[in-house]
């Protein structure tokens, strides 16, 4: 789940329904709508993605900040 927001930063919005949408077509029966929420949960709550908000709510990787330390 993490590649697909990678690949797709400052390309295409993606929302939490494309996500698991995505996955389970890539996984089939194997992956539940459940399994993903718990996914995304995961990454937002360890910070690799983050929600952000114009216009609807999509799920991106955290930008930096212009002055923030590499």
């Amino acid at each position: 789940m993490y590649k697909l927001v990678a690949e797709s930063a400052g390309k295409k919005n993606l929302k939490a329904g494309d996500l698991t949408k995505a996955m389970i077509v890539k996984h089939g029966a194997t992956c539940t709508k459940d399994d993903c929420k718990q996914a995304l949960r995961l990454l937002i709550d360890a910070e690799r993605c983050v929600y952000s908000y114009f216009g609807g709510s999509y799920v991106e990787l955290p930008h930096k900040e212009g002055a923030a330390p590499e």
